[in-house]
Parts: structure tokens; C-alpha cells; sequence
């Protein structure tokens, strides 16, 4: 009989041909996706073509250039064609050329690609994302996704889990965004380093399933090797109106051994920023007001699905964007670009004099759509603060939620949408 294990042993051990796996075992697993962006793919591709045995499915390999596409420059335009003329080469089915594409991170759960219990490595860091639906995905370097690519296969070191339990009701404001962001100024940036993060309790039930991928996307943001959640009705009707693939759900054993088990009271979580440079920097709103801005960035593969794009509307509806405010609102995929038109949303940001892009990282990762000059600070529903990671080194990040984003943007200083 097999040890109680936890969901990462128990995905990992189905996909290894084993009965059991205990932490720090090294196995070797099928994998169910390889994925790879714009910036990654072609160092992958040419791993691909070093090892010369082609791609091992063309079904189960997912190319979406999302970074600098539409292409900033010769450079992201080069990157995109090697990219793209590998996926015409070799057939592969899930390539998303701009028109039909999205960010990486939000079109695979909307497309259906990624179900629950899959194996999915990418050559990008929040491939975490997926957990949400409870997948075990993770981020790897662009040479083990080539090789994944080839091969099909990759090795694991089996992570530690820390099991998260969150109980109670949210204060009135407090999002998922504020949930992750919380959990993250608690334990900090490498609070789980190499570890699985294993989300429950009666708040994450709660949470619908595109909070459920907010969360799980960033548990990278606080070392984490990936971020999980297990299957419930809400997550078999999300993936059943996208997916007809057959999948398998695994979840925790009772009496499964967790490196660590701690324990939240929803009622403490209130809407919250990360101050730079670095997520695990939370400062409540309310301790915040004194900061005023230059930019709102509202998007990215952490907040930019239709649920985000409702709230951001709602604050920002009737009311416009303060002078000197850039507010620059990217939904993640076209889907959720055409359900924004659809239900009226993008009337709302564009009386409110916001700029709306297609989906595009763009300025998540600093390099275009929303660049940041000396000096200036910017509230953005991303997953990083990083010095200098939305442009000038002496700029600052100050990460939030959707709803806070917006109503900051109205203000001109990080504000609650009660204040406005």
C-alpha cells in the first residue's frame, strides 16, 4: 500500500509509473505539455534540432508568442519567426499567432489545453498558473523544455509541500490578488523555495476558479516550484465548457505528510500593496494613500481575465482617469477582449480615458506598451516589483488588485474604490 501523499507526490508519481515518491527523490515523468513564449522558444528549438529526433507530439507542445508580440522591433520580430516557423514545421497544433492569441498563462485554462492532474513544464516562470485547475505545472529553463519537447519526458526532484488553509469570509474589497499578495508578506519571497503550495480551506472554496489561477500564479512569487488546488464542482464546470479531454483528479491524503500546515483567518486579509522592489513588501491600502502615481497597468496573466476586467470596470465606470494618470488596460486574451466589447466594458475604459491593448505581457516584464521613465511609479495588477522591471531602474511598482488599480488610477495615488 502506497504512503499517504499529497497532491504534487501524487501527480508526480502517477506520471513517474511509481506507486510512492517522498521528497527529494529524483524521478523521471511523462510529461502531458511542454510549453514555450516569443523569448523562450528559440533557444528551446535549437535544442530541439541539436538533439535532432523532432518533437515527440505535436499535439502536446504549445507555442504563444506573447511577450513582445505584436513585435516591438526587428529583434521580437525575429524571435517570433523562429518560433513560428518552427510550429509551421513541424505542425504543431497549439501555436497561437497574434489574432487568436492571448497571454500564455490565461489562454491555456480558457482553451481548454491544460485540464486537471496534467504534468506541464514551460519555459516560463509562472507556468505555475495552472495549479488553479489542478494541474502540477512548473517553470524550467528554455533547454529542458527543448528537451521536452524531443523527448517527452523530464526529471523532477519531488518538492516539499506546504499545505495553506484559509477560513472565513473576505472583508469587504479583499480579492484573491489580496489573498496571494498576503499569504506572500507572510512568508516571504522564498518562504517556499522549491516547494509545492497546497491551497484549502473555506475562502479558496469560495473563490471562483480564475481567483483560484490568480493565486496559484504567483506562488512562484514566493519560491514556490508550483501552486495547487484540488478539483471541486466549481473547477469540473469551468474545465468541462472548454475541454473534452478525459483527466484525472488527485487529490491530498488525510494523514499526508506537509512540511509545514499554516493556517489563515480570512478575516485578516484586507486589501493590500506590494511596495518595491520586492512582493512580499504588503502594506495595507489604507497605510498607503500617500503615494501618488504615473501609471496603472491593468492585465497580465495574473489579472487580466474577464472576472478582472469586470472589476476594473465597475470602479472605473462614470468616472475618469486623473490627469497625469496613464492607465493602460490589457485584457489577457482575445476572448476576454471580445466579451469585454460584448458586455459593454470597453465603452466603460474608453470613456474613462484609458488605453486598451491587445493582449500582449507587454510592460509586465518592461519591454513595451507602458515603459516607466526615471522616477516615475506605477500600481499594476502583475506579479513582480522588481527594480527596474517596468522600465528605469529608479522607477517603483507597487502591485494590487484589479479593483485598487483602478480606483487608484481615478485618484491619482494608491486608493480604495470606497474612497472615491
Amino acid at each position: 500500500m502506497a504512503r499517504p501523499m499529497t497532491m504534487a507526490e501524487k501527480i508526480l508519481a502517477a506520471h513517474a509509473g511509481l506507486e510512492e515518491v517522498v521528497p527529494g527523490q529524483l524521478v523521471e515523468c511523462d510529461l502531458d505539455l511542454v510549453l514555450a513564449n516569443d523569448i523562450t522558444a528559440p533557444i528551446a528549438i535549437r535544442t530541439v534540432r541539436e538533439i535532432g529526433a523532432g518533437v515527440f507530439d505535436r499535439s502536446r507542445i504549445c507555442l504563444v508568442p506573447d511577450h513582445y508580440a505584436p513585435n516591438k522591433d526587428i529583434k521580437s520580430a525575429e524571435q517570433t519567426k523562429v518560433t513560428r516557423d518552427f510550429a509551421h514545421e513541424y505542425e504543431i497544433e497549439h501555436y497561437f499567432e497574434q489574432g487568436c492569441m492571448g497571454i500564455e498563462h490565461a489562454l491555456l485554462p480558457e482553451r481548454g489545453i491544460v485540464v486537471p492532474g496534467d504534468l506541464v513544464i514551460g519555459a516560463d516562470s509562472h507556468t505555475c498558473t495552472y495549479g488553479g485547475i489542478g494541474a502540477f505545472s512548473t517553470g524550467v529553463g528554455s533547454t529542458d523544455a527543448g528537451v521536452g519537447m524531443a523527448t517527452g519526458r523530464a526529471w523532477f526532484k519531488v518538492p516539499e509541500t506546504i499545505r495553506i488553509v484559509i477560513d472565513g469570509e473576505l472583508p469587504a474589497g479583499a480579492s484573491a490578488k489580496d489573498v496571494i499578495l498576503y499569504v506572500i508578506g507572510q512568508i516571504g519571497v522564498d518562504g517556499a523555495l522549491y516547494c509545492a503550495m497546497e491551497f484549502a480551506g473555506s475562502t479558496i472554496e469560495a473563490l471562483s476558479v480564475e481567483g483560484r489561477l490568480t493565486i496559484a500564479n504567483m506562488a512562484i512569487e514566493a519560491g514556490g516550484k508550483a501552486g495547487l488546488f484540488e478539483v471541486d464542482e466549481k473547477c469540473r464546470e469551468y474545465v468541462s465548457r472548454r475541454s473534452t479531454r478525459a483527466y484525472v483528479e488527485y487529490h491530498p491524503d488525510a494523514d499526508a505528510a506537509y512540511r509545514q500546515v499554516i493556517h489563515i483567518d480570512a478575516a485578516d486579509i484586507e486589501p493590500c500593496v506590494s511596495w518595491p522592489h520586492l512582493p512580499s513588501n504588503t502594506h495595507p491600502v489604507a497605510e498607503s494613500r500617500h503615494i501618488k502615481i504615473d501609471q496603472v497597468v491593468i492585465g497580465s496573466c495574473t489579472n487580466g481575465r474577464i472576472e478582472d476586467m469586470r472589476a476594473a470596470a465597475e470602479v472605473l465606470c462614470g468616472r475618469t482617469v486623473a490627469d497625469g494618470v496613464r492607465c493602460i488596460v490589457i485584457p489577457a486574451t482575445q476572448g476576454v477582449w471580445l466579451q469585454c466589447v460584448h458586455e459593454g466594458l470597453m465603452d466603460i475604459f474608453i470613456n474613462a480615458h484609458c488605453v486598451v491593448s491587445t493582449p500582449t505581457c507587454g510592460p509586465c516584464l518592461g519591454g513595451y506598451m507602458g515603459i516607466l521613465a526615471a522616477g516615475e511609479r506605477c500600481v499594476s495588477t502583475t506579479n513582480r516589483n522588481f527594480v527596474g522591471r517596468m522600465g528605469d531602474p529608479t522607477s517603483e511598482v507597487y502591485l494590487a488588485s484589479p479593483a485598487v488599480a483602478a480606483a487608484s488610477a481615478v485618484a491619482g495615488h494608491i486608493a480604495l474604490p470606497s474612497d472615491l
